[in-house]
C-alpha cells in the first residue's frame, strides 16, 4: 500500500470508529510499523486533519469530508458497477445499511475507496465468504458516501441515478 493510499485508509478507519484507535491497531491494519503510522499521523495533521493523540489511541475530531446517504436498489450482479462508480468519482463507501422489518437498522462498515478494495469485496461475495445485506431487503439498501467536495457527491448521485440505482423519493 502506497503512502497516500495508506493515509486515506487511516482517515477512513478513524472516521468509522467511535473510539480511539491505538497506533498498533492502525499499523496492523495497514501492514506497516507503528513508527510509519506516527509519521503518517504527523503528515495528516500537517494537511489539516484534526487528529487528537490520546493515551488510548488516535481520534479524528471533525471529519473534513462531505457525506451523503443514498438509497439504492440493484442486483448482486450490479454491485461491482455501483461501487466502482462511487470510487471512480472520488467517493468512499463508508458503510452499507438496511432497514429490516424485524431487526431495525442493520449496518456494516465498508470503507471502500479504491477499485482494488471493490475487487476484494466482490471476491468475498463471489466465493460465498459473505452475502450482501441488501439480499435481506429485496435489493434495497443505503450507502453513506464520503467525498472531499459536495460536487463529487453530486456527480456520484447523477451517475448512480443514470444507471437506475437510486431509489426515487416518494
Amino acid at each position: 500500500m502506497k503512502a497516500q493510499e495508506r493515509r486515506k485508509s487511516i482517515i477512513n478507519l478513524l472516521l468509522s470508529e467511535d473510539r480511539p484507535i491505538p497506533g498498533g491497531e492502525l499499523s496492523e491494519k495497514c501492514g506497516v510499523s507503528r513508527q510509519i503510522i506516527v509519521q503518517d499521523i504527523s503528515v495528516l495533521k500537517g494537511q489539516g486533519f484534526d487528529i487528537l493523540s490520546t493515551h488510548n489511541g488516535y481520534i479524528l475530531q471533525k471529519s473534513p469530508f462531505k457525506e451523503r446517504v443514498f438509497k439504492l436498489r440493484h442486483t448482486t450482479e450490479e454491485t461491482e458497477d455501483e461501487l466502482n462508480i462511487i470510487v471512480d468519482l472520488g467517493g468512499t463507501v463508508a458503510d452499507v445499511f438496511v432497514w429490516h422489518k424485524v431487526h431495525g437498522k442493520l449496518t456494516a462498515p465498508l470503507n471502500i475507496f479504491s477499485r482494488l478494495q471493490v475487487k476484494q469485496f466482490m471476491e468475498g461475495v463471489r466465493t460465498g465468504k459473505s452475502t450482501e445485506l441488501m439480499n435481506i431487503t429485496g435489493g434495497y439498501h443505503y450507502h453513506t458516501v464520503r467525498a472531499e467536495k459536495e460536487e463529487f457527491l453530486d456527480r456520484i448521485e447523477a451517475a448512480l441515478d443514470s444507471k437506475g440505482f437510486i431509489v426515487p423519493e416518494i
